[in-house]
């Protein structure tokens, strides 16, 4: 081989050797995990609960039938508008004036008793006191037998001018009672307002209730000038709801209409749940502003209810939010994992301790490698968290994707996303203004924890 064959090839093999060299280098810049980043910005977050329901008059009242019988006439029909006392339906009341009447002539009747027994309750009272005057005179007139009949006599007379007494008040209750039944067969309205309910037609009989069975509903009259928004709010989001809170409306039956309003009243107790679902709902009632002439009862509605705003905080991606568990320390874990029969207070016991000593935290950008870092956060809005303490204005985090923020570890290697390197701003500066019902429990696990 000649001396200029040899420079040849050695130059070619340090030609190749450079090239592997640059390759390897390259390499090692593009290793590590794909993310892509976001710096920490302040931004107005607005945490909202979302929860669906129905909506009702805030005043209606049920009409039910207090007697029973054949409803002979029927004054009004459903969507009619009705005024305080205005009559609504009678029912028969052939049998309850009947009994009315035989209430009267029962007073009659024990009126002439008292009559009777005040007649011979005087006669007794005058036949004594002659009885004790002949006594008092001549004892050898009238015996102490006799002194004594006489004023037995007077007390029976007495007992039974008593007893007159009292059946007279007897008969007037029973009378008062039919009256009271026979003035129940008219029914008038007990407010103003619409006949929004109308269950029963002219001819057929209203039933009443019973101790185990309610009686028939009749009518409902509703006063729909005020309406509210009947929600169901799961409990984990029932905390957070506070009397007054502002809540916006959408009406299924009116698409591209808000309403607005405010939560009246919050449950004290579950609602009572008859099918087989664990879920434990609260009934939330929100008023509405100026509710339009068109809105009915029982019409499907969605309400989001703003439970906090924060102006100008800090706030990082929800998704950028993971949870690290703290190293294993000793080998406290091994008796229980050695028991055959698992014990379920230890073991709740356990995942206490073990969600106690979780952190929350997000991985902090720097360098080209992370590491990661606790938060705390406050309120939540649609793709933002509030965070009070953690991180800093300006720092950049991982806010994705989802897997890779799985498969980070503290100290790892990076490489930012292409998309994330061209982007220039970013989406959504500066406002974050919804949160789903469910946001308290995604808030939980945004990511898988990280080792």
């Amino acid at each position: 081989m000649t001396k200029k064959a040899k420079i040849t090839i050695g130059i070619v093999a340090v030609a190749a050797l450079g090239a592997v060299l640059a390759a390897s280098i390259l390499s090692r810049r593009k290793s590590g995990v794909e993310v892509k980043t976001e710096r920490v910005e302040k931004r107005d977050l607005t945490a909202i609960v979302t929860a669906s329901g129905n909506i009702e008059p805030k005043k209606k009242v049920n009409i039910s039938a207090d007697v029973m019988g054949r409803v002979i006439d029927l004054a009004v029909d459903e969507g009619d508008l009705v005024r305080e006392g205005d009559l609504l339906l009678r029912i028969d009341p052939t049998q309850y004036e009947a009994a009315v009447e035989r209430g009267e002539a029962a007073v009659r009747q024990v009126t002439s008793q008292l009559a009777q027994t005040e007649a011979s309750l005087d006669q007794a009272r005058k036949a004594l006191e002659r009885a004790e005057a002949l006594h008092s005179g001549d004892g050898s007139l009238v015996s102490e037998e006799a002194l004594e009949d006489a004023r037995t006599r007077l007390h029976i007379q007495e007992a039974a001018d008593e007893a007159a007494r009292h059946g007279i008040a007897v008969a007037r209750a029973a009378l008062a009672d039919a009256r009271q039944n026979l003035a129940k067969t008219v029914i008038r309205s007990p407010m103003a307002g619409r006949i929004v309910r109308k269950n029963i037609e002219q001819g057929e009989t209203a039933v009443i209730g019973t101790m185990n069975n309610p009686g028939s509903l009749l009518l409902t009259v509703a006063d729909l000038s005020e309406m509210e928004a009947v929600v169901t709010v799961n409990e984990t989001d029932v905390p957070s709801i506070k009397l007054g809170d502002p809540a916006t409306l959408e009406v299924d039956a009116m698409p591209g209409t808000k309403l607005s309003g405010k939560v009246t009243r919050i449950g004290n107790s579950a609602i009572q749940s008859t099918g087989t679902s664990e879920a434990v709902d609260f009934e939330v009632r929100i008023g509405i502003d100026a509710p339009p002439e068109t809105l009915r009862t029982d019409l499907s509605v969605t309400a989001d209810i703003v439970t906090a705003e924060r102006k100008g905080v800090l706030a990082i991606p929800i998704i950028a939010l993971t949870v690290k568990e703290a190293p294993k320390e000793g080998t406290g874990g091994g008796a229980s994992s050695e028991m055959k029969v698992e014990d379920p207070k230890a073991k709740a016991r356990a995942e206490r301790v073990k969600r106690q000593q979780e952190q929350e935290g997000v991985f902090v950008v720097k360098d080209e490698h992370v590491s990661f870092r606790p938060v705390k956060v406050g309120i939540a809005g649609d793709n933002y968290f509030e965070t009070l303490s953690g991180v800093s204005l300006g720092e950049e985090i991982v806010s994705g994707t989802y897997q890779a923020i799985r498969t980070l570890k503290d100290g790892d290697r990076i490489r930012i996303a292409k998309e994330e390197k061209k982007g220039g701003k970013k989406k959504d500066a500066g406002k974050d203004t919804k949160e789903t019902g469910d946001e308290g429990r995604d808030r939980e696990a945004p990511a898988a924890p990280a080792d």
